[in-house]
C-alpha cells in the first residue's frame, strides 16, 4: 500500500476512535495491508476501549512481532496479561519493557505520534504489582525500592504509599498508557493528503505581443483570452497587427486550432513562403497569408444579404451574368473561330460600359433595369448565399450586313472571356491548372469542394486571394492558398 493511502486510513481510524466509534476505527485500521507496529498498537488500545481483552492481546502480540524493541508495546501487553490473570507472562513483559529502556529514565514517544512518556519507575511499579499477585512480597518490596532510585521529583509520596501497601500484603494497581492515547500520523502528512495549488491562478504581468507597450508588475493587467491591446502603430502596419480571416481555416494538424471565417487574429509576422504567424484565442498558429485582410481595411461598405439591414460578408460574392448578344458581321463566309474570339474580345470590351443590365424583381414577374445607384442597391438586396444573377444585353457593330443573331453561341463565347454562365461550363476556358495542397470543405453553395491531391481547372481569378475553378464536374470558388499551380498551360474548350 502506498504511504499516502496508509496515512489517509490511519487518520480516518484515529478520528473514528476519538468519536467513540470503536468498530469503525477497527475497520479503518484493518483496511491497512501489512500494518506496522504502531497501527497494531492502536488496534490493541481500541479493543481495550471496547472491552475485548482477548482481541487486544492478539493485537499487542502483532505489535511485538512487528517491532520487538518497542518498550511501550511490552508495557501495554503486560497490563493485558495481568487483566487476564496471566501473571507469569505479565511479569516477563514488564521485564522486557524495562530492558528496552536501556537504562534511560524515560522514553518520550511524541516524535512517533504517541503523546505519552514511559518512565522507568512506572515500569518497576507495575512489575511490583504483578509480584504481589504472585505472592512475591519481598521481591515486590525490592522492586519498589529500586523504583525510588529512578523516580522523578515529587513522586516520592506515591512510592512510599506503595511500600506501605506491600508491607501490609495489599495488591497494587498496575499502570498503563491511557487508553485514549493512540499513535497518530504527523500533522504535516495529514495536511498534505489534499492537493494544493501552490501557484494559484495565472496573472498576466507582461504581454506576449512583441510590440505591446505595456510591461511590468504593477498593476497586474489580466488579458482576455484571444484579445490584446497593441499600439496604434501596430494596427497600421500591414505585416503585424489585427487581421480578419476571410474564410474558415482548418489545419491538417489535429493539435492546431481551427479558425472560423470572420475571426479577428493578431499577426506577429509574415514569412516568405506565404504563411503568417498569428495569435488566435490565446494560441499561436500558422495561417496562409492569403486568408488574412488587415483590420484597417474593414471600413469599406459590404453589400447586405437578403433580409438583413446591414450584414457583412467574409467572402467574395459570385456574380453570374446571363448574356444576350447581337453582332453585325461582314456578309459572306463566317469568320474562323480565332478571328471571332478576337472580335468579341475587342467589341464587347468597348461596349461593356454601354450595355444594359437588368435583374429579376423580388416578385419574379418581370425584369428591372439598373439605371442608377438606387437600382443597384435593390440588386444587392437580392444577394442570397453569396450569389447574384444579372442579365446583360450588349449589341456590337461590325462591317457589312447582319450575319445572324447568335444568342446561344455568343453567350457561351462571351462568358468564356468575361462572364460566368450559370447553366453550362462547356465553353469556359481553362486558364491553367492547380494541384490541391490541402482539402477544402465548402463554406456555402458557391464554393468548390475538393480533396488534397485533386487537380483543379482554373476558370477565372476572382481577386488576389480567391479563384474560380472546376473539379470533379463541379464549379465554384475557393481560397487560392489551398492549391499550387502546375506546369500545365492555358486551354480553351
Amino acid at each position: 500500500m502506498a504511504y499516502r493511502e496508509l496515512v489517509r486510513r490511519w487518520h480516518e481510524a484515529v478520528r473514528a476512535a476519538d468519536r467513540g466509534h470503536w468498530d469503525a476505527a477497527l475497520d479503518a485500521f484493518g483496511g491497512i495491508a501489512e500494518p506496522p507496529a504502531r497501527i497494531c498498537f492502536n488496534m490493541g488500545c481500541v479493543q481495550l476501549l471496547a472491552g475485548r481483552p482477548e482481541a487486544a492481546l492478539r493485537a499487542f502480540n502483532k505489535t511485538i512481532e512487528r517491532d520487538n524493541s518497542l518498550a511501550v508495546g511490552y508495557f501495554q501487553r503486560g497490563f493485558v496479561h495481568l487483566q487476564l490473570e496471566m501473571y507469569e507472562e505479565a511479569l516477563s513483559d514488564y521485564h522486557m519493557a524495562f530492558s528496552h529502556l536501556r537504562e534511560n529514565p524515560f522514553i518520550d514517544y511524541k516524535q512517533l505520534g504517541l503523546r505519552h512518556i514511559l518512565y522507568a519507575w512506572e515500569v518497576l511499579y507495575s512489575t511490583a504489582a504483578v509480584q504481589c499477585h504472585l505472592q512475591q512480597w519481598q521481591e515486590a518490596r525490592v522492586t519498589l525500592e529500586k523504583a525510588v532510585v529512578w523516580r522523578p521529583e515529587r513522586r516520592t509520596a506515591v512510592l512510599e504509599l506503595a511500600l506501605e501497601r506491600v508491607q501490609d500484603h495489599l495488591f497494587l494497581e498496575p499502570m498503563l498508557v491511557p487508553l485514549g492515547e493512540l499513535f497518530r500520523p504527523r500533522k504535516k502528512e495529514v495536511e498534505q493528503l489534499d492537493s494544493k495549488d501552490f501557484l494559484g491562478k495565472p496573472k498576466v504581468i507582461s504581454s506576449i505581443i512583441p510590440n505591446d507597450e505595456y510591461i511590468g508588475f504593477e498593476p497586474l493587467r489580466p488579458q482576455k483570452q484571444g484579445f490584446y491591446e497593441p499600439s496604434a502603430d501596430a494596427l497600421r502596419d500591414a505585416e503585424s497587427g489585427y487581421h480578419r480571416v476571410l474564410s474558415r481555416y482548418r489545419p491538417e494538424e489535429p493539435s492546431a486550432p481551427e479558425v472560423a471565417a470572420g475571426s479577428l487574429v493578431f499577426v506577429l509576422g509574415r514569412a516568405a513562403d506565404g504563411w503568417a504567424t498569428a495569435i488566435h484565442d490565446g494560441q499561436k498558429l500558422h495561417i496562409p497569408s492569403s486568408l488574412l485582410e488587415p483590420a484597417s481595411r474593414m471600413d469599406k461598405w459590404v453589400p447586405p444579404r437578403r433580409g438583413e439591414a446591414s450584414a457583412g460578408t467574409d467572402r467574395p460574392a459570385v456574380l453570374r451574368l446571363r448574356c444576350e448578344c447581337s453582332l453585325l458581321l461582314q456578309a459572306g463566309e463566317a469568320p474562323a473561330l480565332p478571328a471571332l474570339r478576337a472580335l468579341l474580345r475587342d467589341r464587347l470590351a468597348q461596349q461593356a460600359q454601354r450595355g444594359t443590365l437588368s435583374y429579376r424583381l423580388l416578385d419574379g414577374t418581370e425584369l428591372g433595369t439598373v439605371l442608377g445607384q438606387e437600382d443597384l442597391g435593390k440588386v444587392w438586396q437580392q444577394l442570397t448565399e453569396g450569389k447574384l444573377t444579372l442579365c446583360c444585353q450588349v449589341r456590337g457593330l461590325g462591317q457589312g450586313l447582319c450575319w445572324a443573331p447568335v444568342s446561344a453561341l455568343l453567350c457561351d463565347l462571351y462568358a468564356a472571356f468575361f462572364l460566368q454562365d450559370s447553366d453550362s461550363h462547356s465553353g469556359r476556358p481553362v486558364l491553367y491548372q492547380m494541384l490541391a495542397q490541402h482539402s477544402y470543405l465548402a463554406q456555402g453553395p458557391g464554393d468548390l469542394e475538393f480533396s488534397k491531391g485533386d487537380v483543379l481547372d482554373i476558370l477565372s481569378e476572382v481577386n488576389e486571394d480567391w479563384l474560380e475553378g472546376r473539379c470533379n464536374g463541379k464549379t465554384g470558388i475557393f481560397p487560392k492558398c489551398f492549391a499550387t499551380q502546375t506546369s500545365c498551360g492555358a486551354a480553351f474548350l
